[in-house]
């Protein structure tokens, strides 16, 4: 037999169905018990508060942040004026180097032009003087000698001096006259003793007494220191 629910005055027996229904209704109970513990804000509550982290709060202010952040700009400003630095020496470094070697060019310039100016007057000089191997040809290379160290005489008064004294011999010696008897005789076409010839001897001449030149610039150079030219000389001297 079935059990039986309670109605009014009496109680009804209880098939499946019935029982099926008061489980649902006890369910829905124990949902709206719960339910009712929800607050009207929607958000849960516990019997037991969660505990509370604790959260530490310093008064210290923050230190050098503005320090680091400004030390990184002074490190790059550095940086960008030490490439600019290197930069620019490189710069100077290189107009340096290129003045240098224009002015090395300009003073290459000029020595080749120097140069090439020497060789063209030296090309349009005239070619060197020659002589003849004559009495005409010593009395006339001695006078252009004579003239560039300032020592004067004719062509005539050294001709004449030269016929008096030697015939027009270079190789012509007195063995008779005071000079040979005191061991120092007059020699060559002006009739010069060796120490008259080598106080007057004038440079770039041969040192040779007989040498025709050498013999008529010396005795020219002592008579223009004794009598003023060889000109004023009519007899030995």
């Amino acid at each position: 037999m079935p059990k039986n629910i309670f109605t009014r005055g009496r109680s009804l027996p209880l098939n499946r169905k019935h029982k099926i229904a008061v489980a649902g209704v006890g369910t829905l109970g124990a949902a709206a018990v719960a339910l009712t513990a929800v607050p009207a804000s929607g958000q849960t509550t516990t019997s037991e508060a969660a505990p509370t982290a604790k959260v530490a709060y310093s008064t210290e202010q923050i230190k050098d942040v503005h320090a680091g952040v400004t030390g990184q700009f002074a490190g790059a400003g550095q940086k960008v004026a030490s490439i600019e630095a290197k930069q620019e020496a490189a710069t100077k470094t290189t107009s340096t180097k290129k003045a240098a070697a224009e002015k090395a060019a300009e003073k290459r310039t000029a020595k080749e032009s120097t140069s090439r100016s020497a060789a063209r007057a030296e090309a349009k000089q005239s070619p060197k003087k020659s002589y003849a191997d004559n009495l005409d040809g010593w009395i006339r290379e001695a006078r252009d000698i004579m003239k560039k160290h300032g020592i004067p005489g004719t062509y005539e008064g050294i001709h004449r001096n030269i016929i008096r004294e030697s015939s027009g011999n270079p190789k012509a010696i007195n063995d008779w006259d005071i000079n040979a008897i005191n061991g120092i005789p007059s020699k060559g076409l002006l009739q010069v003793i060796p120490p008259t010839f080598e106080a007057y001897h004038v440079p770039g001449t041969s040192k040779n007494i007989y040498d025709p030149v050498a013999n008529i610039v010396a005795a020219c150079n002592y008579a223009a220191d004794k009598y003023g030219t060889m000109d004023n000389v009519d007899s030995a001297y």
